[in-house]
């Protein structure tokens, strides 16, 4: 049985916990993040927002307001007009929508072409069956987008923290060459080297708990040094993402980068 925090801080359980070896056996103890509640949740605020009942969700919270992700925003119009056309957006962990019905205001499809969500295979069944458009497509894994439509910019927001390997992953997505890369809501560690931790989500959101890394930044940049510029990094939109604690110390940081492939973009 994993010891997530100690008594000191059961005052305040939710938030992320420990220091890990171990993605298989802390994902064996918690019901992560595949849970079917978390998926209904999400799909149900994205149909309010779909239906114009809700103008913005987050993390299947609905909001009265749109939180406007400026940084986000900036580098896909960068994206656009150095390319003089609109983008092709791959957006990994995109869950059902979030992030393109966020933006999709300010950067239509004079800016964004197409959107094309990546996910696990129940987030894109419900995707096509609830949201699929023109516009916004869903699939299982890169390569089966790339089969359909050819991709200018890659976003991960908040997603290559939660995959079990990630620097296998993140030395793949350098290799397929992409002209811009834009990690948003990423989070890092201070120190010198990544950490694994418990996530403990605050029941308001919805009951979950899922592994969640915190990446040394400079080892996690390393992946790109061959083809890639880091144009400029940027604060998280979301009030209170800059400074993350661990076991309640504030050694955790989330930001967003914007990579450009200047053997495409000199």
């Amino acid at each position: 049985m994993f010891k997530i925090f100690s008594s000191k801080s059961r005052k305040d359980p939710y938030g992320w916990f420990g220091n890990y070896s171990n993605w298989d056996d802390l994902v064996a103890s918690v019901n992560g993040y595949s849970s079917v509640n978390i998926l209904d949740r999400t799909k149900e605020a994205l149909l309010q927002v779909k239906k114009g009942n809700a103008v913005y969700e987050r993390d299947s919270v609905l909001f009265d307001k749109i939180v406007h992700p400026f940084p986000l925003l900036t580098c896909l119009f960068s994206s656009a007009a150095l390319l003089k056309r609109p983008l092709h957006v791959l957006d990994f962990g995109g869950s059902l929508g979030s992030t393109y019905f966020q933006t999709k205001h300010l950067a239509g499809t004079d800016i964004c072409a197409s959107w094309n969500i990546v996910e696990q295979e129940h987030y894109v069944a419900a995707g096509k069956e609830h949201f699929e458009d023109e516009h916004l497509k869903f699939f299982s894994s890169i390569e089966a987008c790339l089969q359909v439509q050819k991709i200018d910019l890659v976003l991960l927001s908040s997603s290559v923290q939660y995959l079990p390997e990630p620097h296998p992953f993140l030395q793949q997505l350098a290799s397929y060459n992409f002209d811009f890369l834009v990690f948003d809501r990423t989070a890092f560690v201070q120190g010198k080297r990544d950490r694994l931790t418990l996530q403990i989500v605050p029941p308001t959101i919805y009951k979950a708990a899922y592994p969640s890394w915190f990446f040394h930044e400079e080892t996690f940049l390393n992946h790109f040094t061959s083809n890639y510029t880091t144009i400029c990094d940027f604060n998280s939109y979301v009030e209170g993402e800059s400074t993350m604690n661990i076991d309640h110390k504030p050694i955790g940081y989330n930001k967003g980068l914007y990579l450009v492939n200047t053997s495409k973009h000199a």
